[in-house]
């Protein structure tokens, strides 16, 4: 793996974190306020013994309200004001921006800096200034930058409405929402009429399940190609008993190695979670956002909020009927989750015990190992657009988006 290394100036750390968790194969976060030329020379010097690249990150905002509130809102939670109260922790905190005020020795990309690879962060992104990005990885981490903000917002995460096939056992495919996944879709209805939200999104799948329950909420949504769920590959439309039956070593696989593993001509939980790149930055980007969308990737998305491990990631627990309210906060993501009260078969499937006792002769398939199971030709996952509407168009009469669907592939 490319090894890195990031030096930071001022940048709150629970960035610093989220960058880390977006690349972690990749690079070390170096968070310290390296105040001085001196110091950031040192870090250099550092770096230039260990053959590290180096990617400094500087934050400046003289804009006193945000400063305030930066202070209330992360500070007061940071471990040096544990028992502070919230009087004395501004003051104290305000002492130090004097501090480093009088010693602190910006970055200058004109002059002296102006080898450095390096973003300056003026007022929580009002402006940017980027100078010399030497690679990839510094690219994305200013593509990350450029597209967080600091303001308040939630974000609601919910499945589609029980459909036709989760009553049948069966995965994926492309089925309507059963009696119940209907009542689910008018309760969501009401719950967001409680919320009073300003200016919510809303965004679904390709999918008619997800599809189906944002239309009874009578409101604008966005389809996303990418919020589909993830390609069972030859898989699709059967049940668990049915693919152990048919390609045994196939399941077997995949309780082995659920995260990596790859349905054949179909998808794993790492290709999902590439293919979900831009649904993340846009919802960075975003404020208030209800994402109606499917079991994996609820947990792909749950996953990246909690900071949770790619082993945890597809095991976590995303109940249909039941919405998880997130709300980022300094140093994590706040959640809360809200059943509403509308009956749904349990499609959640523990890690086996042959999982847990750790790896076992078979081998994980990838893009170079033959397929442990013969492979037929795979029917497509969707119909066309057109295809598609039709086949909906008599169970749903009177509600198409307002807005023009916008596909993220």
């Amino acid at each position: 793996h490319l090894r890195t290394k990031r030096a930071t100036c001022g940048l709150e750390a629970a960035v610093m974190e989220k960058i880390f968790s977006l690349f972690q194969m990749y690079i070390q976060v170096f968070d310290a306020t390296n105040t001085t030329k001196e110091r950031r020379d040192m870090v250099l010097d550092f770096a230039k013994e260990n053959d590290f690249k180096v990617f400094f990150i500087e934050s400046v905002c003289d804009d006193p309200s945000v400063v305030a509130s930066n202070i209330m809102e992360v500070k007061l939670s940071s471990p040096d004001y544990r028992d502070c109260s919230s009087a004395e922790a501004m003051e104290d905190f305000m002492k130090r921006i004097d501090c480093y005020q009088v010693n602190y020795q910006p970055l200058d990309p004109d002059n002296h800096d102006r080898d450095l690879s390096l973003i300056k962060v003026l007022d929580v992104g009002r402006r940017f200034l980027v100078n010399r990005v030497q690679d990839y990885i510094q690219s994305r981490i200013v593509y990350y930058l450029m597209n967080i903000h600091v303001q308040p917002r939630t974000i609601y995460l919910c499945r589609h409405g029980e459909s036709e096939y989760n009553v049948l056992g069966r995965i994926g495919g492309d089925s309507g929402l059963s009696i119940r996944g209907k009542k689910f879709s008018i309760a969501l209805c009401k719950f967001l009429e409680e919320q009073n939200l300003k200016d919510l999104k809303i965004w679904t799948s390709q999918l008619k399940r997800t599809i189906q329950t944002a239309e009874a909420l009578k409101l604008p949504y966005e389809q996303w190609k990418a919020l589909n769920e993830i390609d069972a590959g030859v898989c699709e439309e059967m049940t668990y008993e049915e693919i152990k039956e048919t390609y045994p070593e196939e399941y077997a696989l995949r309780d082995q190695d659920k995260y990596y593993y790859r349905y054949p001509t179909g998808e794993s939980y790492q290709d999902l979670v590439q293919r979900l790149e831009p649904v993340i930055m846009e919802l960075e980007r975003q404020e208030n956002v209800l994402v109606i969308c499917h079991q994996a990737v609820m947990r792909c998305l749950l996953a990246y909020f909690l900071d949770k491990s790619a082993d945890e990631m597809p095991y976590l627990k995303c109940p249909l009927h039941t919405v998880l309210k997130l709300t980022p906060v300094a140093y994590g993501c706040r959640v809360e989750s809200i059943y509403l009260n509308v009956e749904a078969v349990n499609t959640h499937r523990e890690r086996s015990e042959e999982a847990k006792k750790g790896p076992n002769p078979l081998m994980r398939r990838n893009s170079v190992t033959p397929l442990a199971s013969p492979e037929p030709t795979k029917k497509p996952r969707i119909n066309s657009f057109e295809e598609h509407t039709a086949s909906t168009s008599t169970s749903l009469p009177s509600c198409l988006p307002r807005e023009v669907p916008t596909q993220v592939s």
